[in-house]
């Protein structure tokens, strides 16, 4: 298969080109430009479905289109120093892109109901633009330097949309902390991806997949560190940053400050989703470096922590921002523990949930304005295609058979168990498969709770709920979430209601786990680029054949053991739907029937629960330790320096070694220079002295000259 520019091309650009539309005409156009934006994206779409269809039809998990062309050459005789832009598509890349242009679409489409009247909504649509553009680059991309370019872009339309409303303190605030906390991970990402050009010239995936194979990296140390060990950790730590994982994860809550479509977007579905991709992508790097273990622990960490953040939150948007950075840490749990598929699949599976939770979210805020949950209640008689669309969202993030989340999720903490408990590795690995479960808990919990307090009961503020209409049928406001609670369906990825081997469309298959695998450095030895072409076609030079179905395992960690993953994904299965069940209904008896009062129980636990309405007083120790005592002290002492040495010294000393080379210039230009000068005018007027009485005037005194001269003359040459 080829693929010339004018293929793929479209798929980046006509986002971006309503970005430049409607960033310099949107005004001029009628409702500022909104359709200029959804008609890019959609067209955008499009072109993936295209890709996408090539793709599967393939079945074949190590084909891959790698295109390239020329950025810049400055290599002089046997220095070679040049980069290569380009495009990157394996079946993993594809349908990354088709998730992103496709919960984008419905996202714009959601927008343009929600944004309706607001002030700004010009500028929202031209930054969501920019961003859909960055990601889609960020997707396509073939190597770290374009990849980061666009990771950029999308730290810089983050800041741009939470701060939107700029005239708010907290907003601006809260775009700060998302853009600093970010950039605290961007510039050790940074780091990574030059310390790989260092060993081999190039970072392309498929070069850093060689050199992996070939060990390039084996015999090359940094401070006493493994080259590997070292690039893997630094870029690991953009994803810590980008995807709010712990301990960078406290900008995300904050990031809910802007309009909700953009945080379904952005800070839900796709953007910090980027730092698994980027992972998963960077995978055997990951194992190469043996960093797969702490990165487990990271997220297993993230998981579990910020799922029992979520358990007190009251405001609506901050559980679903506490959920998605759980949500988030599962999947880096899942690279972590080399649950490989899976992890990617809940990248997946979790855009489409939580961008129709997101969205849902917005929908009752827009129609009751208010988004604190204890004044709610009872909505789901005025708000009845929300409600339906959050309780399939919240099944699935719950991890319920026939959800995407049993499909997702469950096969990550499956594969957990096997990592953790029965691959005969380390026992404190254990740690990891439980803080999982423990989390897999909680987040039924904390979603029934959110859904009792808002739909079920009677209404809590009677003022409130008067004010919200009847909901009716809106195709800008409900269509987007109909058909992403639709997907929430585990059968669109497992192939199957509630598992494996059930026919679907005739074939007996799991079509997402037939082809995503990790990458196969072996593979990417002989690696050649080539550009592109002019014209598509359905050849390769590659031998692609469509696979027969044969069942994978899925699991790409250490000790692999079909048996004993099997057993541990039926374990896993068996704990995750009793626990899913059991915390739904413990969840709907304390919430709706009121079985026990959960403030008895705060009260009860009042240390803890002070400690997680704190947030774990992370942000009181950034701020508190971090900022003001180590920053700003660091700060003062740089000032101090600056001033008292490097102003005094090097500057203010600097200049009185310039005053005294400038006296002493005076000096030397008073006392010798000077005199030089009144020594010249002396001699002047002492040969003019002595001229004036040679040149008298009279014949006489010429004469007498004359004849001594003659005299002289003869004496001394004639004789």
């Amino acid at each position: 298969m080829d693929y010339t520019v004018s293929t793929i091309a479209p798929i980046f650009l006509f986002p971006f080109f309503a970005f430049v539309i409607n960033a310099f005409l949107g005004r001029k156009l009628p409702k500022d430009g909104n359709w200029v934006s959804l008609i890019g994206i959609l067209l955008s779409f499009v072109f993936s479905l295209r890709v996408f269809f090539d793709f599967m039809g393939k079945y074949d998990t190590n084909f891959y289109v790698h295109k390239v062309f020329n950025w810049f050459d400055l290599s002089v005789g046997d220095s070679v120093f040049k980069i290569d832009l380009g495009i990157y598509l394996d079946n993993m890349a594809v349908v990354m892109l088709l998730m992103v242009t496709g919960v984008a679409s419905l996202i714009h489409i959601f927008s343009i109901w929600y944004m309706s009247g607001d002030r700004r909504h010009g500028r929202f649509f031209v930054f969501l633009s920019l961003f859909t553009s960055a990601m889609i680059g960020l997707v396509l991309a073939n190597n770290l330097l374009l990849l980061f370019i666009f990771w950029e872009i999308m730290g810089f339309c983050s800041y741009s949309l939470i701060g939107i409303y700029y005239e708010k303190d907290k907003a601006g605030d809260a775009s700060l902390k998302a853009f600093m906390t970010t950039r605290v991970g961007d510039v050790l990402f940074l780091l990574g991806i030059l310390a790989i050009w260092a060993v081999i010239g190039s970072v392309d995936y498929v070069d850093i997949y060689k050199a992996i194979a070939e060990g390039t990296f084996e015999s090359v140390t940094v401070m006493g560190i493994g080259m590997t060990t070292f690039a893997a950790f630094t870029i690991f730590c953009g994803n810590i940053g980008k995807s709010a994982q712990f301990p960078l994860q406290v900008w995300l809550p904050d990031a809910m400050m802007g309009p909700t479509p953009g945080s379904a977007l952005i800070h839900a579905a796709t953007m910090v989703a980027a730092g698994c991709y980027l992972s998963l992508r960077m995978y055997p790097l990951m194992e190469a470096g043996g960093l797969t273990p702490f990165i487990a622990f990271i997220g297993a960490i993230t998981a579990f922590g910020a799922a029992t953040i979520a358990l007190v939150q009251k405001d609506l948007k901050a559980v679903l921002a506490y959920s998605t950075i759980s949500q988030l840490g599962y999947m880096v749990l899942g690279i972590g523990v080399g649950s490989y598929n899976a992890a990617f699949m809940h990248v997946i599976t979790h855009a489409i949930f939580k961008a129709c939770l997101f969205m849902s979210a917005g929908s009752i805020i827009h129609s009751v304005h208010e988004q604190m949950m204890p004044k709610l209640g009872g909505l789901s008689k005025k708000l009845p295609i929300t409600f339906l669309c959050m309780v399939a969202c919240t099944l699935a993030i719950s991890g319920v058979p026939f959800f995407t989340g049993f499909v997702s999720k469950d096969r990550i903490l499956g594969d957990a168990i096997y990592w953790g408990m029965m691959a005969g590795q380390n026992k404190a690995f254990a740690i990891v498969p439980i803080l999982g479960f423990l989390g897999a808990i909680l987040t039924p919990f904390y979603m029934t709770r959110m859904m009792c307090l808002i739909f079920l009961g009677k209404p809590r503020d009677q003022h409130v709920y008067d004010h919200c209409h009847q909901e009716h049928f809106s195709l800008t406001q409900h269509l987007p979430l109909v058909i992403l609670s639709i997907f929430t369906l585990g059968v669109f990825f497992s192939g199957a209601l509630i598992g494996e081997w059930v026919p679907v469309f005739g074939a007996k298959q799991e079509w997402f786990k037939v082809l995503i695998e990790a990458p196969n450095v072996n593979n990417f030895v002989d690696t050649i680029k080539s550009s592109f072409g002019f014209s598509d076609s359905v050849t390769s030079s590659m031998s692609v054949t469509k696979a027969t179905y044969t069942h994978q395992l899925g699991y790409f960690g250490p000790n692999p053991d079909e048996h004993g993953v099997h057993q541990a994904h039926f374990i896993g299965a068996i704990l995750s739907i009793f626990l899913a069940i059991g915390s739904i209904i413990a969840s709907y008896l304390v919430y709706v029937r009121g079985i026990t009062d959960p403030n008895k129980w705060a009260n009860t636990f009042a240390p803890v629960y002070r400690t997680l309405v704190n947030k774990y007083y992370f942000d009181d120790f950034y701020l508190g330790v971090v900022i003001q005592k180590g920053l700003l002290g660091f700060n003062k002492f740089l000032s101090w320096f600056d001033m008292g040495v490097y102003d005094r010294i090097f500057i203010d000393g600097w200049a009185k070694v310039n005053f005294f080379f400038v006296r002493l210039a005076g000096w030397f230009d008073d006392k010798v220079i000077d005199s030089l000068v009144d020594l010249n005018g002396i001699i002047v007027k002492i040969f003019n002295v002595i001229f004036r009485k040679l040149q008298t005037g009279r014949i006489q005194w010429y004469l007498v000259v004359m004849f001594f001269s003659l005299v002289f003359i003869n004496y001394y040459f004639l004789l």
